[in-house]
């Protein structure tokens, strides 16, 4: 199938052709009565010459429209528009129209799931508080049917926050200006992990610049590099260093921290939902499978490797905002 631009260009091709020929005929006509009419072939090529280039402005112009609906669909892809906006000639208008359409009925069709969701999240978070309140009471009695039902309702409440986290991402998607700043989030589980860790004296340094911003929910960064911190936190010896950098469209996160690091054959494996580092830490395994998932989701990734620091440095990309 021919593109659009092709076929104006050998359709006007064509077009001048004929013309030409046509003109090619007037013009001999013009030499042999000239003189009659007085009529000068300069001015007469001069005013041919004029209309054809102002005619390939014209043609340039609806052209140019097209390309710029090219961008506009290209906003809505990254997010940075909900909507096609602009006017567009009369046979392309209806289909932006019927477009738009759509982009708003998926909106709010995504809006009322993620609504749905968050009211089954709340509705099952209320009675599985009850439970492990109670777990809690017989393990505190020596019931290890207590400590079991604790656990599983600690699975099961991470289960809740992991696929309500995953509607959340999946919404964004649809949503057009989305965008916040890593350094505020940085800060504000800075100083939440601090007071969590403040026995061990687990010391957070920040290097994070406060114009990086990325494409994603303020709660759904939260939850990526909340884990990640916390993980840091939890096997590092005494520092964690946090650090961005910008590479072309996306905003890179680096977590490292000074612990005993992990080795290369399961830092891949540790990223899979359920599966732990450490199985005598407490924890379900679904922590670095919500940071990767999320991350995907907004079109970022997640990787592990050695730290400079000699523990273990995760870091995170996620799209600029």
């Amino acid at each position: 199938m021919r593109s659009l631009r092709s076929r104006l260009l050998v359709g006007s091709l064509l077009w001048t052709a004929g013309l030409l020929s046509i003109s090619h005929m007037l013009f001999l006509l013009v030499l042999r009565w000239h003189a009659v009419f007085r009529i000068n072939p300069h001015m007469v090529l001069l005013g041919g010459a004029v209309l054809m280039l102002a005619g390939l402005l014209y043609l340039r112009g609806g052209v140019s429209r097209i390309e710029q609906l090219r961008v506009r669909l290209i906003d809505v892809r990254e997010g940075r528009s909900n909507r096609v906006e602009g006017t567009y000639p009369s046979e392309v208008q209806p289909l932006v129209n019927d477009l738009n359409a759509l982009l708003g009925e998926r909106e709010e069709a995504v809006r009322r799931a993620v609504a749905k969701a968050g009211d089954l999240a709340h509705g099952l978070k209320t009675p599985l508080a009850v439970i492990a309140q109670e777990a809690a009471r017989g393990e505190g009695m020596g019931s290890e049917a207590g400590a079991l039902i604790g656990q599983q309702v600690e699975r099961m409440r991470r289960q809740i926050d992991y696929h309500l986290a995953h509607a959340r991402a999946g919404a964004a998607g649809t949503s057009a200006g989305i965008h916040c700043s890593v350094a505020d989030s940085v800060d504000g589980l800075s100083r939440t992990l601090r007071r969590l860790h403040a026995e061990r004296g687990i010391v957070i340094e920040s290097d994070v610049s406060a114009d990086h911003t990325v494409r994603v929910r303020r709660e759904d960064l939260d939850e990526m590099l909340g884990n990640l911190l916390d993980n840091a936190c939890r096997f590092a010896r005494v520092r964690v260093v946090v650090s961005s950098e910008q590479l072309e469209k996306l905003i890179a996160i680096t977590i490292d921290d000074d612990g005993p690091g992990l080795p290369p054959s399961m830092r891949d494996e540790v990223l899979q939902r359920g599966v732990r580092a450490d199985e005598s830490a407490p924890g379900t395994g679904f922590g670095l499978a919500i940071v990767r998932d999320l991350a995907e989701v907004y079109g970022g990734s997640i990787s592990l490797e050695g730290s400079p620091a000699g523990g273990l440095r995760a870091r995170l990309q996620l799209p600029q905002g």
